[in-house]
């Protein structure tokens, strides 16, 4: 029996031979139109350097594989140190990339304060997209009540409050290499994550630095666990910052089952913690006698008592922020510093004899003693010079015209920075391969003056800034007072890098300690 067609399939029939070149035609002309109205809008950026890309995707196989290797900030310093302390890489709109310290700093500054520049739609849209709306995912209005009330808490009286904790934390450590004292490596990065995730959980949520004591509120913090699973978060934001769209994580992929099962056991870690501060709140607790003091006096319950803005939602993803912040910058900053104080003998003696000194004098650390540490944390500040962790956590995007280093940025423009070539530039800092603390100080021939951009600038300042200072600090010199070391893989600690969201060493920083055989008491 015959087909029978109907008007209507008859006319398509007819009409779609012609039909479908037509559309090709179409489509290629809008292509063309896009490509063409984009090379005339980014204009004025051919006159940067440019490193050689795909002919239809730019830069963008050389980024993705980069962060692949987890080689992305390896990968901008290497094209800074070819292409100059300004260039333009290519990732579908372009990415101006910035390397002298003084120019980041005042393009942060200018372009935040004129309003040409904002937090680019990838980084904020990766910020968010870890767990939900955060501090550092936010402009406007909505980051100013966030930053607002946290400010208080993490300010230098603020964090001043917590010395003893810090200490605390800083003693187990030391007492962990002083049983572990005859092996011959130990990997200190790792005793450091665990040393800076418990002074943030129990500044954060009261959670008690010593492990043996048991907290009311909630399950015991794991260090390995929460690591991991932060780990993963954090790997996940610097592929959406980069690339990858935010619906990936809905596909049958291992990356999307790696994701989710991470962001399920911090949610669960967190949640009776919270739920028990908006309680507080709420005034829903009948009997507070067996809530800890340590909890009643978290930043948590702080916060939520005075911000009822927020909710159980943000507050989880607000502490899964600050949880991640807190924890590697400070960590792999301390692996690098006693790094390059093992390569450095002349720097180290004199540390080590200025804790001594200080320890002798006051006992103990305090507020007055740590006045007399400036050389201290010249160490930490050089280390961060060269070895600036947070290369680039966040990025700003164009939305009016603006003009850095005589070069006309257009709107649409992506701004980023390489810290770790910016760190080197030889024309702020003198000498910038050598580890010379010195530079930081006034007595040492050195200028306070220099740019110290590695906690950000203007008023997105790193939040934690001096937590982290303090942190380091105090753990310095407590190594400094009780142990000599030496590096067991030599400078390759210090060369071989790797990233996740941050930059760390990819041995770990295996150390071979020795105790002092006097200690000035």
């Amino acid at each position: 029996m015959p087909t029978l067609l109907s008007p209507a399939m008859i006319s398509l029939s007819t009409v779609f031979p012609y039909l479908f070149p037509t559309t090709i035609i179409i489509i290629a002309g809008i292509l063309s139109w896009q490509y063409w109205a984009k090379r005339k809008r980014y204009q004025s950026l051919k006159a940067l350097p440019s490193p050689l890309g795909h002919w239809l995707l730019g830069n963008i196989p050389q980024v993705l594989a980069a962060v692949k290797k987890k080689q992305f900030f390896q990968l901008l310093f290497d094209w800074s140190k070819q292409y100059g302390s300004i260039y333009v890489y290519w990732a579908g709109t372009p990415v101006v990339i910035l390397s002298k310290p003084s120019v980041i700093e005042s393009t942060v500054i200018n372009g935040m304060r004129d309003g040409s520049l904002i937090r680019s739609q990838n980084a904020t849209r990766a910020w968010n997209d870890i767990s939900g709306e955060i501090l550092l995912g936010q402009s406007g209005a909505e980051w100013q009540w966030r930053r607002k009330a946290w400010n208080p808490e993490f300010s230098p009286v603020g964090i001043s409050a917590y010395i003893g904790v810090v200490e605390q934390a800083c003693s187990q450590i030391t007492n962990k290499i002083k049983a572990d004292v005859s092996s011959d490596a130990i990997p200190v990065d790792r005793l450091f994550v665990e040393l800076t995730m418990r002074v943030i959980a129990s500044l954060l949520l009261g959670i008690p630095v010593d492990s043996k004591v048991v907290s009311p509120e909630g399950a015991p913090l794991d260090v390995p666990k929460v690591y991991e699973a932060m780990s993963v978060l954090g790997y996940r934001f610097l592929r959406v910052a980069t690339s990858e769209n935010p619906w990936m994580k809905y596909l049958p992929t291992q990356s999307s089952r790696d994701y989710w099962a991470a962001r399920r056991y911090i949610e669960q870690f967190l949640t009776p913690r919270v739920d028990l501060a908006l309680q507080l709140r709420d005034q829903q607790v009948k009997d507070s006698s067996s809530i800890s003091t340590l909890f009643q006096e978290s930043m948590l319950v702080k916060i939520t008592s005075k911000e009822p803005r927020y909710t159980r939602e943000t507050l989880i993803a607000e502490v899964i922020e600050l949880m991640i912040a807190g924890t590697d910058t400070t960590a792999h900053t301390l692996s690098f510093a006693v790094g390059e104080l093992a390569a450095h003998p002349e720097v180290f003696q004199k540390a080590q004899a200025i804790a001594d000194q200080v320890w002798q004098k006051h006992g103990a650390i305090s507020i007055e003693s740590l006045k007399e540490l400036n050389y201290i944390r010249a160490i930490v500040k050089e280390t961060l010079r060269l070895y600036s962790v947070a290369s680039g956590s966040t990025s700003l995007q164009a939305i009016k015209q603006t003009t850095i280093e005589g070069i006309t940025i257009p709107v649409g423009t992506k701004i980023f920075w390489s810290m770790l070539a910016a760190g080197r530039d030889a024309e702020t800092y003198a000498q910038p391969d050598k580890f010379l603390p010195e530079r930081w100080l006034e007595e040492g021939h050195g200028s306070l003056s220099l740019p110290m951009i590695d906690f950000g600038s203007g008023s997105h300042r790193c939040l934690g800034e001096h937590l982290a200072m303090l942190e380091a600090t105090i753990m310095l010199v407590q190594l400094l007072r009780q142990f000599d070391w030496e590096l067991v893989n030599g400078r390759a600690s210090l060369e071989n890098l790797q990233q996740n969201l941050l930059i760390y060493p990819s041995d770990g920083m295996p150390l071979r300690f020795r105790l002092r055989e006097s200690i000035s008491i």
